[in-house]
Order: structure tokens, then sequence, then C-alpha cells
């Protein structure tokens, strides 16, 4: 018998009947495989994310609708459901209400000093200052990433009655205030040493934008008459518009969980006048009022995620 013959009894090739080898697999055989090989290397992330970051994150949630207390840590099921009540309880709170609108005072001052003192020295670094460009960025970073029990043990000696911000204030002839201990200037003293923190990530960002602005626009600009003012708010600000939102955004959600400065420096005090959502948050944490104290970081939560959209809103491209 023939090859050929063989061949045609049969109605296929010799090697049809041979085991399929990788190279011969199905497209979606091999994007099973891809997708599995991808979620084994994705699942020790997905644990701990799971395990220590989405439970913690729903089990608050869920207690934020129940009264549950330190009490009940060791007889959960005793925990009853009491539905909007926490929420309710928050704003009839007169420190919970306190510490809103210190947190509000906070970020209605604070965010636009920090976003100008950003774009001040992120200009004068791109344009201005051509010698030591370097150093001047490190210096201006520095405090970004130095400790804030670092920063506050230095901050709480230039606001004493006698340090060197009133020092400096004298040789003007004004007598300043005793910053940490009035309820008058204690959050304007928390504001600008948040400012002077903060002031570093946004001149980064913002250098940045500003060397991705095309000098060809701002050459077409001054020929056309424009000044330098009128190059900046007319050319170089709009293209900025979604570096100016990262920035917004980004110092948004830091400034409304606003924390350590008067937890390290004033305690919340004088009075209040420096307490914090955040800060409230964790006094009833630590007074074992749990279910109240979720209620108020979903409160922190849902402001945070609304400043955000009005933030996209306004500084979103309008390409």
């Amino acid at each position: 018998m023939t090859a050929a013959t063989a061949t045609g009894q049969t109605g296929r090739t010799p090697s049809a009947g041979l085991p399929r080898t990788p190279e011969y697999r199905s497209p979606a055989s091999r994007r099973r495989r891809k997708t599995l090989v991808a979620w084994l290397f994705a699942l020790p992330f997905v644990l701990i994310f799971g395990v220590f970051m989405l439970m913690p994150l729903l089990s608050s949630f869920v207690m934020s609708f129940t009264d549950f207390t330190s009490k009940d840590v060791r007889n959960p099921f005793s925990v009853g459901f009491v539905g909007l009540d926490q929420f309710a309880e928050l704003f009839s709170n007169q420190q919970f209400l306190h510490s809103l609108l210190n947190t509000g005072y906070f970020v209605v001052v604070g965010i636009p000093l920090t976003m100008a003192a950003g774009l001040a020295l992120a200009v004068a670094l791109n344009n201005g200052i051509t010698r030591f460009r370097s150093a001047f960025r490190v210096g201006f970073y520095t405090p970004v990433v130095t400790s804030i029990v670092a920063i506050a043990v230095v901050w709480r000696f230039i606001l004493q009655p006698d340090g060197l911000l009133n020092l400096v204030l004298g040789w003007v002839g004004i007598a300043g205030p005793d910053w940490l201990n009035s309820t008058e200037w204690s959050m304007p003293a928390m504001i600008l040493m948040a400012v002077w923190r903060n002031m570093g990530t946004l001149m980064i960002i913002f250098l940045a934008g500003l060397q991705n602005v095309p000098t060809e626009i701002l050459e077409a600009a001054q020929v056309d008459g424009a000044n330098a003012w009128q190059r900046f708010a007319r050319v170089t600000l709009p293209i900025l518009r979604p570096t100016l939102l990262l920035g917004a955004v980004l110092l948004s959600v830091g400034f409304l969980q606003f924390f350590e400065e008067p937890f390290v420096m004033t305690k919340g005090g004088p009075l209040d006048s420096t307490l914090s959502v955040s800060y409230f948050t964790f006094n009833q944490f630590g007074f074992g009022k749990y279910g109240l104290a979720s209620a108020a970081s979903y409160v922190l939560f849902i402001a945070i995620a609304l400043l955000s959209l009005i933030q996209f809103r306004t500084l979103r491209s309008k390409d």
C-alpha cells in the first residue's frame, strides 16, 4: 500500500495523531495560560491587600451603622444595627462640628497658599535661578522627606513667644503672639508650617510641568506683544491645568486628613482650636467608640471625594 493510499483511506496526515505541542495551542488557550500566570504573580499582593486593606475597609463601613464599642470586642454578636444613628449623633456633636470647621479653614486657606508658594518656587527655578539650581531643589524638597517629629520639634522652638518667628517680627516693630497657645493664632501657625512642609512636593510637580511648556508658543506670544505676566497667565497657566489638577488633588487629600501637626504640637488645643476631623476620629477610637469613629472616617471620605470632584470639574483640561 502506498503512502498516498494510506492517506486517502484515513483522511488525515500521518502527523495528525501526534500530541499537540505548545506552539500549536489555540489563541484562547494561550490567553488562559497567560491570565493564570499573571494571577499567580499577583496573588501575594491580592492576599495582603485583601487581609490588611479590603477587609478592614469593609469592616469599618459595616461598623459605622452599628453601636460597636470596646465593650463588644469579646462578644461581637451583641452589637446592634442602628442605621444612620451614628451619623446623626456626629452632626449633633459640637466638638465634631468644630473639627469640621477647623479642617475646612485649614484646607481653604492652606491649599491656595501652598500651591501659590510651590508655583512661585517652580517658576523661579525654571526661569530666574540658573546657578545652584540643584541645591535649591534639594533644599526646598528636604522638609517633605523629613520626619514630622523632627519638624514639630523645630517649629515648636520657632513658634515660642521668644522664638525665631517673633524675633524676626520684632525687628520690624511687631509684637508676635504666643502662637501655639492662642485660639486665634494656633491654626494659622499650623497652616504656616504645613505650607512650608508641602510646597516642595508641588515645586517638583510644577517644575516638571513648566519644563514641558513649548518654548515656541511663548516666543510667538512675545512676538505678538505679550509681556511676561500675560505670557504666564494666558499661555503657561492654561497649559499647566493638568499639572495644577494633580497638585491640587494630592494636596487636598493630605490637607483634609491633617493629623500629625496638631497631634505632635498642640494635642488639638487650645480649646479645640486645632482639632481636625482625623484627630476627632482618632480620639473616638481611643475612647472605644468604634462605630462613631467609623462614621466620622466615612464623613471625611465623602468630603475628600466631593472636593476632588470639584477640582476635576474646575481644573480639567478644556480640550
